[in-house]
């Protein structure tokens, strides 16, 4: 008899040990096999030019994702990002006769007051973060084509452009912006008073607000970061492409983001942001990505594939915290 009721349990500590570990290393293991697959049967996937290509892809999909984990951190969601990466595209040719730093400036302010404007619904008016942040998902791409008059604009600033083309020690402008990012969301998640704080907020609202935190300013201050996060990855995009789209630029982005920042292993109910776990999630997605395109297989799947994933992330997720 005890024999048997031990059985149960040891089947069950297994799997609590296999959902923890999917949860903490999946995406790191999922990356390592498909990069192992890849070089075994993609012609060409392991050369300079291939890398350096996928990696310039995928560093706008890291940075809105370092946004978005911090909002994700909070209980929350941010379905703005792909149209602050419109407004942010839209913005910079209309300021890039004055120069490229105010045409920078310009598209950094733009997701700014989109921040402002989500996180004092979601801080002071109480509306739910989903809801708050669906205006702007319609508007906020609505007046990027309003902005840019619904046409697609060329950009020839010689110092935009070098944004999405020029290299620092052999990596890529963006590739570097990204991991700048990365680093300093690192540092401001584990070793600063504002992340300990986003990680009880969270955690637990209430209890945050009955001990004095100022929880409204720090809401405030994340959907700030992600706003601007979202459009330094659209000013990067833009420079990356020479021409300014907001009819298409950041389309699914937000779904991307929230992909990336799941399955990185940070869970959508609030408490923790996996910096570097979000980072490998947007890179397993550009992985899926081009794995399926460079054996002609249609971007439809590509998406099915990526719902697959975060089936699979949340499921590892929910059934971890509900033992």
């Amino acid at each position: 008899m005890a024999e048997a009721a031990a059985a149960p349990a040891r089947r069950g500590f297994d799997r609590d040990r296999l959902l923890a570990w999917l949860q903490d290393y999946g995406v790191y293991a999922a990356i390592g096999l498909l990069v192992i697959v890849n070089a075994a049967i993609t012609p060409h996937f392991l050369t300079t030019e291939n890398l350096r290509t996928q990696l310039v892809q995928v560093a706008p999909v890291i940075i809105v994702s370092l946004g978005m984990a911090l909002v994700i951190g909070t209980e929350g969601v941010d379905l703005s990002v792909g149209s602050v990466m419109a407004l942010a595209a839209a913005l910079i040719p209309l300021y890039l006769g004055y120069g490229l730093v105010p045409a920078i400036l310009a598209a950094l302010v733009g997701g700014l007051l989109v921040g402002l404007v989500n996180g004092s619904l979601v801080a002071f008016a109480g509306v739910q973060p989903i809801v708050a942040t669906l205006a702007l998902f319609v508007g906020g791409r609505g007046l990027a084509l309003v902005i840019a008059g619904g046409q697609l604009k060329d950009v020839h600033n010689p110092g935009l452009l070098d944004l999405g083309s020029s290299s620092i020690l052999g990596l890529p402008v963006p590739v570097v912006i990204a991991l700048v990012l990365t680093v300093v969301m690192m540092a401001l998640v584990r070793r600063t008073t504002f992340g300990r704080r986003v990680v009880a907020i969270g955690g637990n609202r209430a209890a945050s607000e009955l001990s004095g935190l100022p929880v409204k300013r720090i809401l405030l201050l994340v959907y700030v970061t992600c706003g601007v996060l979202a459009a330094v990855a659209g000013t990067l995009a833009t420079a990356r492409l020479q021409a300014s789209d907001p009819s298409s630029l950041g389309l699914l982005m937000e779904l991307s983001a929230i992909t990336a920042v799941v399955v990185g292993g940070t869970p959508l109910s609030g408490g923790q942001v996996r910096v570097l776990g979000t980072v490998a999630g947007a890179l397993l997605i550009q992985l899926v990505r081009a794995t399926l395109i460079k054996h002609d297989i249609p971007d439809s799947a590509a998406q099915m594939v990526q719902a697959a994933i975060i089936l699979v992330a949340v499921y590892a997720a929910r059934g971890r915290g509900g033992r």
